[in-house]
């Protein structure tokens, strides 16, 4: 793990210090004399070349379907308007240099894909279980596209919410709430899913291998919503949740752990089950968790405070940690830096030290903080939390929510991009999932006056990652490993071009060069 965020830091460094590793410009020269093997290499053998390390973070982006807060816009758009909204978001994504989309595909036990376990959800149509007209899977044409500019696409599960506050449209009747209504309970005015009962816990796990079996995502992400955040009645007394029936038969069951502790053995239980079965299914997909930012009181920092997700959502993410039944955490650290009570630095630096494991510590950041109200955020602040992040390796970052990038408020995405996302980056490498070797690609000059690469492995191969040497610089660029041809153009004199191959885990090849 320590090669690789070295990799990462050398790579931010580059990015943000302003070193030549610049996005490279489409200028053709003519001038490129024939190109030639380093070194002579016998047929099939690899070309090891000194090249920069290739730049590393995670720059992602949450994509809420939930009361169509990002996508789609409106409940009522035709499946063409959608797909001209989620091209839009993609496009504006991929300007800015960003490799992820975390897309929220299960938003209330319904589904923005068609699916045999769950009806549509109303946020596409405006009816729960109607289809789009015409017919289109919007997951795959997510998936697609985002691939297609180079981004990894995480898709999103909210893991016991069954029904939002303001509903428009009454449930379907595959809903889990009218399918299996024993497990379901009203509280407050939105509905929930029992995380003490098994069926709602193996009913989730069910989902998500569905959309695992299917598609061809590279994450899978669950939230913060574990038991509800609790809700007050009138005299303003917190109301408890309401799970007597699945308390009582675990106490009839000999069960012994006090109702706060089976509380979060539930939820442990489906955490864990998620991680075993995701790698499982598929070995190279990453399983991300993004919680509450503040964890166990009885382990903050000096003064840190703050609402206790250990003791109100029984979410307990420091045995998550302890056990690495995750491959990322996104605590969602939406305070300012200099919010002393729930300090930036100071939480980030927590979860890093319960990080024993070392799996990846990715903050979430509150960008949709920044509006036009008169407790809006400046973009400095998400800018400096950026920095924040990289000067504490974190090795990347997630923006909630792309509502605030495609608006562009306070000029926050242009800024971004021409601040922060100086060059183009890949997602970090997660060695622990595939402890595999990636065979080198095979370079040749085409006909056409571009490179043409063989992969000798190409169904491992996500992405191919492209150094260019001219007089003065490094360019860096990737592209999707199903683009075999690699550009000549560059805004100089080109000296060499490398490309390495990288897997669906983040592996590199060695790296494959040809001289001119």
């Amino acid at each position: 793990m320590k090669k690789f965020l070295t990799s990462a830091c050398v790579g931010l460094l580059l990015t943000a210090c302003g070193t030549p590793v610049k996005p490279p410009a489409p200028v053709t020269d003519t001038s490129v004399p024939a190109a030639q093997p380093v070194n002579a290499p016998l047929p099939g053998q690899a070309v090891s070349q000194q090249v920069p390390p290739l730049p590393r973070e995670f720059r992602a982006v949450w994509v809420s379907t939930v009361a169509n807060i990002d996508w789609p816009s409106r409940r009522d758009l035709s499946s063409e308007r959608q797909k001209q909204e989620i091209l839009q978001i993609l496009d504006q994504a991929a300007q800015m240099r960003m490799n992820a989309i975390v897309l929220q595909v299960r938003p209330a036990a319904d589904a923005i894909y068609p699916s045999a376990l769950e009806p549509w959800s109303e946020f596409l149509t405006g009816e729960q279980g109607r289809a789009p007209n015409p017919a289109y899977d919007p997951l795959q044409f997510w998936i697609e596209q985002a691939h297609e500019r180079g981004m990894e696409l995480h898709a999103w599960f909210n893991p016991f919410r069954a029904r939002t506050a303001s509903p428009k449209a009454t449930q379907a009747r595959n809903h889990i709430s009218r399918a299996a209504a024993q497990v379901v309970r009203n509280y407050g005015d939105q509905q929930w899913m029992d995380p003490g009962e098994p069926l709602a816990r193996q009913h989730t796990l069910n989902v998500i291998a569905d959309v695992l079996r299917r598609y061809d995502v590279d994450g899978v992400h669950i939230d913060d919503y574990f038991y509800p955040y609790p809700v007050k009645n009138a005299q303003g007394t917190e109301v408890e949740f309401p799970d007597d029936a699945a308390w009582n038969r675990y106490l009839q069951s000999g069960g012994n752990l006090s109702r706060a502790d089976w509380r979060r053995d539930n939820v442990n239980q489906l955490v864990r089950a998620i991680a075993e079965m995701v790698h499982q299914e598929k070995s190279w997909v990453k399983f991300g968790i993004s919680p509450f930012g503040i964890g166990r009181p009885d382990r903050l920092p000096p003064g840190i405070t703050g609402f206790s997700q250990y003791d109100k959502l029984y979410a307990d993410v420091e045995t998550w940690l302890a056990n690495g039944w995750l491959d990322y955490l996104a605590p969602q650290l939406y305070w300012p830096i200099q919010q002393t009570p729930q300090a930036f630095k100071v939480l980030l630096d927590y979860w890093q030290r319960q990080n024993t494991q070392q799996r990846h510590i990715w903050p979430g950041l509150f960008t949709s903080k920044i509006d036009h109200s008169e407790k809006s955020w400046p973009a400095d602040e998400i800018l400096n939390q950026v920095d924040a992040a990289r000067s504490m390796q974190a090795g990347g970052h997630i923006h909630f929510s792309m509502v605030s990038l495609a608006q562009n408020r306070k000029q926050i995405r242009q800024r971004l991009e021409q601040e922060k996302y100086l060059t183009p980056a890949l997602v970090p490498a997660t060695p622990w999932l595939e402890n595999t070797n990636i065979a080198p690609p095979q370079l040749s000059l085409s006909p056409a006056g571009k490179i043409r690469v063989q992969l000798p492995d190409p169904a491992n191969t996500r992405w191919l990652a492209v150094w260019k040497k001219t007089d003065q610089q490094w360019l860096f660029s990737y592209q999707p490993a199903t683009q075999t041809e690699v550009s000549l153009y560059s805004p100089g004199p080109l000296r060499q071009i490398t490309v390495i191959a990288v897997n669906r885990s983040g592996q590199e090849s060695l790296p494959a060069s040809l001289n001119f």
